[in-house]
């Protein structure tokens, strides 16, 4: 059974992933609004609600109803400059987020996270994945969809140098383990948005790379 999500509540639309998520929302005409929070302008739409600045200090602000929420948020040690100010991303305002969600009468909350995530993993990066997945699971969602892709490929706007130099052996690794390119992984996440599966669902990245061709 498919669902046709109206109205729509998407963080992190400027990144990666995020950009060709908000495209393909806008480009969707069953799709009455799309609530886009972000910290620089986006493109004019007719469809679009833009709010500009910190992700933190608009939440409190958003209104809705929503239909459905997507959480693109993520960032690196080495862009966040510390490992608490990673989590303070990957984990607090991804939880911070899916809270106002909920709030604002979002039933499905599909969320962004990474292949490997694992509380109890010794790699710091793995374990905050991990323990936001496990603290969004509390949260007890109506329907809750964990996204874990591999290594994203796509153009970024910024210059990561240890992805540009894992991107071409990440092509040819086997399974779950090969890179997806972000405009797959965007489709995919529409297509889950679509489903309608009460409870939570974990989707490795071959299954996302699967849905999203």
């Amino acid at each position: 059974m498919y669902l046709t999500p109206q109205r729509i509540l998407i963080a992190g639309a400027t990144g990666l992933t995020g950009e060709h998520l908000l495209d393909r929302l806008l480009d969707e005409p069953t799709v009455e609004c799309v609530l886009a929070p972000s910290r620089r302008p986006l493109a004019e739409h007719p469809r679009l609600d833009n709010p500009v600045g910190e992700l933190a200090a608009l939440l409190p602000r958003l209104e809705g109803p929503v239909d459905t929420a997507f959480c693109c948020l993520g960032t690196t040690i080495k862009q966040a400059g510390s490992q608490d100010a990673f989590r303070a991303v990957d984990h607090d305002l991804v939880l911070a987020f899916a809270e106002r969600a909920r709030a604002l009468g979002a039933r499905h909350l599909l969320v962004i996270s990474a292949i490997g995530a694992d509380a109890q993993s010794s790699v710091f990066y793995n374990r905050v994945k991990g323990e936001t997945e496990a603290a969004l699971l509390a949260q007890d969602w109506p329907q809750l969809t964990l996204a874990r892709p591999s290594m994203l490929l796509g153009a970024r706007q910024e210059f990561r140098l240890g992805e540009r130099l894992a991107a071409p052996l990440s092509r040819v690794l086997p399974g779950k383990w090969q890179g997806i390119e972000a405009t797959v992984l965007a489709r995919a996440l529409w297509r889950l948005a679509l489903e309608e599966q009460p409870g939570a669902r974990i989707v490795e990245s071959d299954d996302l790379r699967r849905l999203g061709r």
